[in-house]
């Protein structure tokens, strides 16, 4: 795995970011698609369909994308994920301190969804406060829940596909100096 100030072996054009959820990965994806010109493909808008329901076009439409010669994706959904690994030329794995900086910005990012009433994908928006306490998969919990899972996965994909390169960014200063630095100098 390739430290922040690593540089890449090459011009990434397509780009998967890992992460548990809330720790900014679609925000990173975003940042990286404007340093590449990569188009952002965001994951979770293929994957909700209306009601929280699972679209049934998400891995065809998946596929589609992961065909095309460019594109920076969210490393998510335990169906989607090998597709990725597979096409991805660029693993960046974004392991901040969770319970300094991924929890919080979980909790207020969920906050400021719910009280916002801010809609996302396809109309949903996030479920009312107290399903923290009732729904095992209410995402606050379900980011606390899976906070150790990447130090799993991430080695397993190293050992796969040894030729990946995996970047792993610990903190939000990493974060900055790797996407002007590594990253913006693979692409000039």
């Amino acid at each position: 795995m390739l430290g922040f100030d690593d540089s890449l072996p090459h011009r990434p054009r397509r780009i998967a970011v890992a992460g548990v959820s809330g720790v900014g990965k679609t925000t990173l994806s975003r940042r990286i698609s404007a340093v590449t010109g990569a188009p952002h493909i965001e994951i979770d808008a293929l994957y909700h369909g209306p009601d929280w329901t699972p679209r049934l076009t998400f891995l065809p439409d998946v596929h589609a994308f992961v065909d095309s010669d460019t594109w920076v994706t969210e490393w998510q959904y335990s169906d989607a994920r090998p597709l990725l690994t597979a096409r991805a030329d660029l693993l960046v794995w974004l392991d901040l301190p969770f319970v300094t900086v991924t929890l919080p910005r979980v909790i207020v990012r969920t906050l400021r969804r719910r009280l916002g009433r801010e809609p996302l994908w396809n109309g949903n928006i996030e479920p009312p406060l107290h399903t923290f306490f009732t729904d095992p998969e209410h995402i606050v919990r379900w980011s606390i829940s899976t906070r150790g899972k990447y130090r799993e996965r991430l080695p397993a994909v190293a050992a796969q596909r040894p030729e990946l390169p995996i970047v792993r960014l610990r903190s939000t200063r990493e974060v900055e100096r790797w996407l002007s630095g590594p990253l913006a100098a693979s692409v000039r």
